[in-house]
């Protein structure tokens, strides 16, 4: 905004404090050209001063500073991350644009305005929110911030000290900027530790290397099915594979998602003269869900942990807790609250979120142009799945051919595909599984009457018996 005014920061503030946080810069205009009057120090005070009769409860701003903004040819061109110490941007600034920038931290308690607006940011607009959503926000914002609360039994020896370097490295990747000070006062800054030195629930779930000593329902659970439901013969589990994964949340969502690109199907078309693989799912759908999965889950519902379920015709995420405040499976695509805003931060920083906010637009836009429908989403009390369909038309296995191992599955599901299987192929579809093993894979399945052998030696195939 161009000059301090009271009734416009109240607005933000309550957006802010309401949603994400946030910084209010004072000092530009709308197109981003610098003020033509300045806003002098004094003049802050005494707006933040009349702002605070305008809501209720009060706002409490981390703080305010003054600072010079990167601008090019007289405009602003971006905003960067300011100094956390109250001095200005380190780097060289052709055209200084002087400003003062409020800091607004996110609140756990609901703020409205005096006229009884409660409003959020949505975009880069202020969206004043309605009944049913006003009492979803208080309910969200009753419950305080989890991810911050210390962990008793542990210390900060239990962090992994390799696991906080490659996040300082990662961290300054993204920001451009070196961390130089003390570890353990950016460690609090994040929310990691308490004041006092105490890991939280945020900090063991991304330091430790076994956060579910503490925290058993952080792990996640993957099943491979073989149709289409969860149900075998029998009404036994109709899984091929099972996997418990466990370890701190950067390194849970590689090995989820490296356990299903590995049973991912992966097709081959010759365009050309080049060989173009297509996969199952698009990768960045796949891995956002994941992601999405491990950031937005309630970590207070200690009974259940994340759920992948991987069926012959779509792939199953499901989270623990029920969508956080105002956000419904109607206003998912445009909204933006995060349960565990820290957590969401830390992972960010990582690099496992590329743009905050922008996940679920590309994950139905790639989705979309892979030719698949848009994910589905299901929104109840005390959880929320996502699925992706793989639109394949196939026809199911037989009931009998679920008698396999996790080997035997995977070699089904390539002649399915493909018509048929060699030991050769059989052998670079399964890695770290001597050759004699899956020899007596494939004789096992022709004994069970599955596949039928064809052809003796080097031209020995096998094909699925009518």
């Amino acid at each position: 905004m161009p000059a301090a005014d009271a009734n416009l920061i109240a607005e933000n503030m309550v957006a802010f404090a309401n949603t994400e946080g946030g910084i209010i810069i004072v000092g530009l205009q709308a197109d981003g050209a610098p003020a033509a009057t300045r806003t002098t120090s004094h003049e802050i005070d005494r707006v933040l001063k009349q702002a605070d009769d305008l809501y209720s409860p009060p706002v409490v701003i981390e703080n305010w500073e003054k600072a010079v903004l990167e601008s090019s040819n007289g405009r602003v061109e971006r905003i960067p991350e300011l100094s956390g110490n109250g001095g200005q941007a380190g780097f060289a600034i052709p055209h200084p644009v002087p400003v003062h920038a409020i800091r607004v931290p996110r609140s756990t308690e609901l703020h409205a305005l005096a006229d009884g607006r409660v409003l959020i940011r949505s975009g880069k607009v202020n969206r004043p929110l309605g009944g049913q959503e006003i009492q979803r926000l208080a309910s969200a914002k009753n419950t305080g911030d989890f991810e911050t609360e210390a962990v008793p039994g542990a210390a900060i020896e239990d962090f992994s000290r390799a696991m906080i370097d490659e996040y300082l490295e990662k961290r300054a990747e993204r920001t451009k900027r070196p961390h130089s000070g003390e570890v353990n006062r950016l460690l609090a800054e994040i929310g990691a530790i308490t004041a006092d030195g105490r890991p939280t629930v945020c900090g063991l779930l991304l330091f430790s290397e076994y956060p579910q000593r503490w925290l058993p329902q952080s792990a996640v659970v993957f099943a491979k099915f073989v149709g289409k439901t969860p149900r075998g013969e029998s009404g036994l589990a109709g899984y091929s594979r099972r996997e418990e994964l466990i370890g701190p949340v950067p390194r849970l969502i590689e090995s989820t998602w490296n356990l299903v690109w590995s049973e991912m199907a992966i097709s081959a078309v010759v365009k050309g003269l080049e060989r173009e693989e297509t996969f199952e799912y698009p990768q960045f759908a796949v891995r956002e869900a994941l992601v999405n999965a491990i950031c937005h889950r309630d970590y207070r519902l200690r009974g259940r942990r994340i759920e992948v379920r991987m069926f012959s015709d779509r792939l199953e995420v499901i989270s623990p807790g029920g969508l956080p405040g105002f956000i419904t499976v109607e206003n998912i695509k445009d909204e933006h609250f995060s349960r565990n805003p820290r957590l969401v931060g830390g992972l960010f920083h990582w690099g496992y979120i590329e743009e905050l906010g922008l996940g679920i637009d590309r994950m139905i836009e790639v989705m979309e142009q892979a030719g698949h429908s848009p994910p589905k989403f299901d929104a109840r009390p005390y959880s929320f799945a996502l699925a992706l369909h793989n639109e394949r038309a196939q026809p199911e296995l037989p009931e009998w051919s679920r008698d396999t191992n996790h080997r035997q599955a995977r070699a089904l599901q390539y002649i399915r595909e493909t018509g048929s299987i060699t030991n050769r192929e059989y052998r670079g579809l399964i890695k770290a599984v001597s050759s004699e093993t899956l020899r007596l894979d494939l004789v096992d399945l022709v004994e069970k009457g599955i596949l039928t052998r064809i052809g003796a030696k080097k031209g020995t195939h096998y094909v699925l018996r009518d």
